[in-house]
């Protein structure tokens, strides 16, 4: 199992999630950091996290090697994966 890169956030910055979260009763939109985010790029509300956070894995196909990657990566995906 792969694990999180340290301070890494991507999956909670790049992709759209239209599921209500805590805090933001209408979802996200891609690209925009989720407002649950602690100063250490951490979920402060993890335990009331929505299933689709949940079930979100890390993998070195959409994490790359870092924070960076994992960004770019996810992004990319958000971007092919939505319709026109």
């Amino acid at each position: 199992m792969t694990t999180c890169h340290s301070q890494c956030s991507a999956c909670c910055i790049a992709p759209t999630i239209s599921s209500a979260l805590p805090n933001m009763p209408l979802g996200k939109p891609a690209g925009v950091p989720c407002v649950n985010l602690d100063e250490m790029g951490r979920c402060s509300v993890y335990a009331q996290r929505p299933e689709v956070c949940r079930d979100f894995m890390p993998d070195p196909a959409v994490c790359g090697s870092n924070a960076t990657e994992a960004l770019r990566l996810l992004g990319a995906l958000e971007s092919a994966t939505q319709s026109h």
